[in-house]
């Protein structure tokens, strides 16, 4: 668990961060182009420094249901999700909505997995559950907004997505390093957004001022921080991960009220505060 929680620190640092990027990207990009760029170009940067290392090479048969499940669920249409949404949502609410897998993962890690989950993980999950409630202010949604309600489902399911590559993962373990699968992953991934970008948005594209996010994104983040986040689902409880995944949005939200002025109060102390709480407790033995 212990190397699990230094790549979760990773991880936070880079996700994160990553979606309020994001949405200023979206100033000069649309977003279907967007997600395909940063999928490509990690596809690119990853299989460049695999070759480097002499390690580039094609799955093995049993890495197969790995690479379906994180190309086509947890990268492909979590991206085509998540970026969709984040033109009808706040960053802060994205980061924290989109990465929630607590509300679908310990359940499917119990009926799917067969964990046990002991009752104060069970606690955790509601403290963090509770923290989420709290950050995303669901009082100060306009509900009677079709894009509001459409973008908070869409996020939904990217988390649900996210959640199935998880235990798909766990459930059956690929032999090959994670880090050697992610050129396929995000291969897949390129390919399933790339007609969604073609019949969405022919008129759209990646345009000057955003290419320098772009290429943050795409060769920083979504290779080294997708590592991170595959291998502590992998190595932590579903439990334990499930909850240690709300530190991202809530740092996050941080990032979000800093950099891009998005509405603070005292929401986002009580709602941290509970995140960290649940975190320390799900940690427990």
């Amino acid at each position: 668990m212990r190397s699990a929680f230094h790549l979760l620190i990773v991880a936070i640092l880079l996700f994160g961060g990553a979606w309020p990027v994001t949405k200023a990207a979206l100033a000069n990009a649309t977003p279907m182009w967007f997600a395909m760029g940063r999928a490509g170009l990690a596809a690119l940067v990853s299989a460049v420094l695999l070759a480097a290392l002499g390690r580039l090479h094609l799955p093995a048969r049993r890495d197969l249901p790995s690479v379906v499940a994180l190309g086509l669920l947890q990268l492909g249409a979590f991206f085509i999700l998540a970026h969709a949404a984040l033109t009808m949502v706040q960053a802060g609410r994205t980061a924290i909505i989109s990465a929630v897998v607590t509300y679908w993962l310990i359940p499917l890690s119990v009926l799917v997995l067969g964990e046990k989950v002991p009752a104060h993980r069970w606690v955790a999950a509601g403290l963090g559950l509770a923290g989420v409630a709290a950050l995303t202010g669901p009082w100060g949604v306009d509900w009677s907004s079709m894009d509001q309600v459409l973008g908070h489902l869409m996020l939904m399911a990217a988390a649900l997505f996210w959640t199935l590559a998880i235990v798909t993962t766990r459930k059956w373990p690929p032999p090959t390093p994670v880090f050697e699968l992610l050129p396929w992953c995000f291969g897949l991934a390129t390919l399933l957004i790339l007609p969604f970008a073609l019949v969405l948005e022919p008129s759209g594209g990646i345009f000057g001022p955003a290419w320098p996010y772009m290429l943050y994104i795409g060769l920083i983040v979504a290779p080294i921080g997708t590592w991170c986040v595959i291998e502590v689902g992998r190595r932590l409880p579903g439990a334990v991960a499930s909850v240690a995944f709300l530190l991202v949005p809530a740092f996050g939200v941080l990032v979000s009220t800093l950099w891009l002025n998005e509405p603070i109060g005292w929401d986002m102390a009580v709602g941290g505060g509970l995140i960290v709480l649940s975190v320390i407790l799900a940690s427990r033995p």
